[in-house]
């Protein structure tokens, strides 16, 4: 048999699974429309305000930076677990050590680029900003009486 029809069958087979499951879900659900249905989840509580919130863009800067990271701790874990037995069989530290140290010495430019960029520095929000501000000024209305 030839593989093309092989792969055609799994994929027509994957398709009609899972449409014939929500074909048959959609015809034996029960249909009661309410308005708790279409309401927005809110553990209970009537929403207030919009669902649409701006992020400070500095939470996705840090989680780049941690995959980024996190991409290296795994890139480095291969190399440790070869490294003694590398050196057992004879292979120079220099030609061992070069890869890794280039790797990390690209890491660590990107880090310095990323630190010089403000990317790793957290940016006070203009709401945290008036908190402060009435703090510092009930701070010193405190201390004139």
């Amino acid at each position: 048999m030839n593989d093309w029809i092989a792969i055609g069958a799994l994929a027509t087979i994957g398709l009609i699974i899972p449409l014939g499951m929500m074909t048959v879900s959609a015809l034996l659900r029960p249909s009661v429309p309410e308005k708790g249905k279409s309401a927005i989840y809110e553990s209970g509580e009537v929403p207030t305000g919009t669902a649409r919130l701006r992020f400070n863009i500095q939470y996705y800067m840090v989680a780049l930076l941690f995959v980024v990271f996190d991409v290296e701790t795994v890139m480095l874990l291969p190399w440790v677990v070869i490294y003694r037995p590398a050196l057992a069989q004879g292979v120079p530290m220099a030609k061992l050590l070069a890869p890794m140290l280039a790797f990390i010495g690209i890491l660590a430019i990107g880090l310095v680029w990323a630190w010089r960029n403000d990317a790793v520095e957290w940016s006070e929000s203009s709401r945290a900003l008036r908190r402060k501000t009435r703090r510092r000024t009930t701070d010193q209305s405190d201390s004139y009486e």
